[in-house]
């Protein structure tokens, strides 16, 4: 295997210029013209670069499936989503939340956090994976339905639906604990039940769900 090669490239941020050491199978970006912390880690980090070439590699699925309107909003969404990964920096020392219990307090653990969760999202959101889907009954009422869509990402990730709602949810702590958060909804997934809280928007209240497969 080569040996990483040390470039230096200099840019404008405070009068700040960073060192790159550019990997011998690097990011998808230049980085010889990398800027900023996060940009210039990812080109030393050998992990982070192989995250940055898995994400491109699905984000290039999505937009093959992509169409219309919906190709332009998974562009916006992602130059977004590239804003917040670069915000990482602020991570440094500070706890920083990836979803409403998991925390990092590294630069390096935000990136890759960041990275993991893009990567799943789209490839649950784009089914660029096989779903498992699964019907459950809530309270009791089998018109009180919630479907689960699992996927094997990393991290696993379950698409949750409820009537006109449907929600991201990613795997936090062991897989045995079975605790998914996502925007404003979490669950816990023992067997073929689901313990749901959805927090409804439009009334301010928490739906509480208990759910049992079909």
């Amino acid at each position: 295997m080569k040996k990483p090669v040390l470039v230096v490239s200099s840019f404008i941020a405070g009068a700040v210029a960073f060192p790159v050491t550019v990997l011998a199978q690097g990011p998808t970006f230049n980085c010889a013209k990398a800027s900023g912390e996060v940009e210039t880690l990812i080109c030393a980090d050998a992990s982070l670069a192989a995250l940055d070439r898995k994400l491109d590699e699905v984000y290039k699925a999505a937009s093959a499936k992509a169409k219309g309107k919906l190709a332009t909003r998974l562009r916006e969404d992602q130059r977004g989503w590239v804003k917040g990964r670069n915000d990482c920096w602020k991570a440094k020392g500070e706890q920083t939340w990836i979803t409403a219990t998991w925390t990092v307090d590294t630069l390096k653990g935000c990136v890759d956090a960041q990275y993991r969760l893009r990567t799943s999202e789209l490839q649950a959101v784009w089914q660029l994976l096989p779903p498992k889907t699964v019907f459950h009954a809530c309270q009791n009422n089998p018109a009180n339905e919630v479907v689960a869509n699992f996927f094997a990402t990393d991290p696993a990730t379950i698409r949750l639906e409820r009537g006109d709602r449907t929600v991201t949810m990613w795997l936090v702590g062991s897989a045995s604990d079975g605790k998914y958060e996502g925007q404003n909804v979490s669950l816990v997934h023992q067997g073929n039940e689901l313990k749901v809280s959805w927090l409804n928007t439009n009334t301010g209240k928490t739906d509480e769900l208990q759910c049992k497969a079909k």
